[in-house]
C-alpha cells in the first residue's frame, strides 16, 4: 500500500528532509488473515441475531396495535425484507462509519477495515462489501455453498488475506494491534566498559534514550540507507549531551548500546541502594528472614532492639561486650579507649545513675568490661 504521509508536528535534528517531503512510502501494516476474520465475523452474526430478535419483537408490537385489516402477508414480507437489510447490510455499513471502519466482532478481535490506500474506508467502500458479502459470501444469497467455497479459497490465496467484498470494493482488514516481543535491555559492551564507566549522563533524558533503545531493538530490520542515516541522527544527538568522546572506530550503533548499557546499569545501582535503605529504615515493610530460620542482618537486628537494651558497636553484643549465646570476651585496649564518652539521650534518660559508675569499678584491670546482673 501506498500513502502520502502526514509530517509529524515534532522533527528529530536527525530526520531526513526526504522522510517528510511528502513522497510516497510503503506502509508497513499486518494484514488480518482468515482465522482472526472468521472468528470477528461470528461475534458479529451473534450481533445480528440479537439484533434481528430485537426487530422482530418491534414489529411484532407495532403489528398486534395496527387494525387488523391493515395487517397482510404483504405487509408482513416487506417487514421481514427490511429488517433482513437492515440486519445484513445496515448494522456492517452503519459501524463500519460511525466506528471508523469496526464493527462489534472487529473491535473485540482488534481489526479493521481500511482502503487499499491505507485511507479510512468510505461509505461507497463499505457499502459494496457488504452487498457482495451478502450476495456470495454470508450468509450467501447466491449459490450458498459453492459461493462459500470460492471465498474461502480467495482468503487463503491472496497475500493480504482479502474476500471477495474486499477485492471487488479495493479495501483490505488490518490488525490494530500490533504483535510485539520482549526485547532485552542492551548491555554494556566489553570493548567499551571503561570509557562507558566515565560517562556523564546527567543530560540524557528518557525521551532520547527510548528513541535510542527502539533504533537498537529494530535496527536488524531497517536496511540502508535508512539504517545508517537513523544510527548517525541518533548518535549526533546523544553524543551532544554526553562526555567523554569515545574512542574512535566503531559503528555508530556500538556506541548507543554502550551507552543504554551503563545507564541501565547505573539505574540498577540506584534502584539497588533504595531497596537497602528502604529495608534498613522500615524492615516491617520487607520480608524477615526470621521466619525462615535465617539471621538477621546487623542493620536489622540493630533496629529490632528492645529499647532500654544499649549495643556496642561490635554486631551481636551489648555494653557489657557479651553475645547472648557466648561467654565474655576481653576487648582490646585500644577499642576502650576509642569508645565515645557518652550514649545517645534518649537510652541516656533510660539507665539508672549508678550504671556507668558500677561498669567503671567493677572493670579488671585488662579493660574488658565485668559481666553480672549490676552490668
Amino acid at each position: 500500500m501506498r500513502a502520502q504521509p502526514r509530517p509529524p508536528a515534532r522533527l528529530a535534528p536527525w530526520a531526513d528532509a526526504g522522510l517528510v517531503s511528502g513522497e510516497a512510502v510503503e506502509l508497513d501494516v499486518r494484514a488480518a488473515r482468515i482465522g482472526s476474520r472468521v472468528l470477528a465475523l461470528m461475534i458479529d452474526i451473534l450481533v445480528q441475531l440479537a439484533l434481528a430478535l430485537v426487530l422482530s419483537l418491534t414489529a411484532a408490537v407495532v403489528f398486534a396495535n395496527l387494525p387488523t385489516g391493515l395487517v397482510d402477508d404483504a405487509l408482513a414480507g416487506g417487514a421481514a425484507t427490511v429488517g433482513l437489510i437492515l440486519v445484513l447490510v445496515g448494522y456492517p455499513v452503519l459501524c463500519e462509519r460511525l466506528n471508523h471502519g469496526r464493527t462489534l466482532g472487529k473491535m473485540a478481535v482488534g481489526l479493521r477495515v481500511v482502503s487499499a490506500d491505507g485511507a479510512p474506508v468510505g461509505l461507497r467502500q463499505s457499502l459494496t462489501r457488504a452487498l457482495v458479502g451478502v450476495a456470495v459470501e454470508w450468509p450467501g444469497l447466491v449459490l450458498p455453498l459453492l459461493s462459500w467455497v470460492a471465498g474461502v479459497a480467495v482468503m487463503l490465496s491472496d497475500r493480504r488475506g482479502r474476500r471477495l467484498g474486499d477485492l471487488v470494493a479495493g479495501t483490505l482488514v488490518v490488525h490494530t494491534r500490533t504483535a510485539t516481543a520482549w526485547r532485552p535491555v542492551p548491555t554494556a559492551v566489553p570493548m567499551l566498559v571503561g570509557w562507558a564507566y566515565t560517562l556523564d549522563l546527567s543530560r540524557l533524558d528518557d525521551g532520547l534514550a527510548l528513541a535510542a533503545r527502539q533504533y537498537l531493538a529494530r535496527v536488524h530490520h531497517l536496511a540502508e540507507p535508512a539504517r545508517g542515516r537513523l544510527g548517525r541522527g541518533l548518535w549526533a544527538e546523544v553524543s551532544a549531551v554526553t562526555t567523554p568522546p569515545p574512542p574512535p572506530g566503531m559503528p555508530e550503533s556500538v556506541y548507543l548500546a554502550a551507552v543504554l548499557g551503563e545507564r541501565h546499569r547505573r539505574a540498577w545501582h540506584r534502584l539497588g541502594r533504595g531497596r537497602a535503605v528502604a529495608a534498613t529504615l522500615w524492615p516491617e515493610l520487607t520480608p524477615t528472614p526470621a521466619a525462615s530460620g535465617a539471621p538477621l542482618p546487623a542493620a536489622t537486628a540493630a533496629i529490632a532492639a528492645p529499647p532500654g537494651t544499649i549495643r556496642s558497636a561490635t554486631p551481636g553484643a551489648d555494653l557489657t561486650g557479651n553475645t547472648p549465646a557466648t561467654a565474655p570476651t576481653q576487648a582490646p585496649p585500644a577499642v576502650a579507649a576509642q569508645a565515645p564518652p557518652t550514649v545517645r539521650p534518649a537510652v541516656a534518660a533510660q539507665a539508672p545513675a549508678a550504671v556507668r559508675p558500677a561498669v567503671a569499678a567493677q572493670a579488671p584491670a585488662g579493660g574488658a568490661p565485668a559481666s553480672g546482673p549490676d552490668a
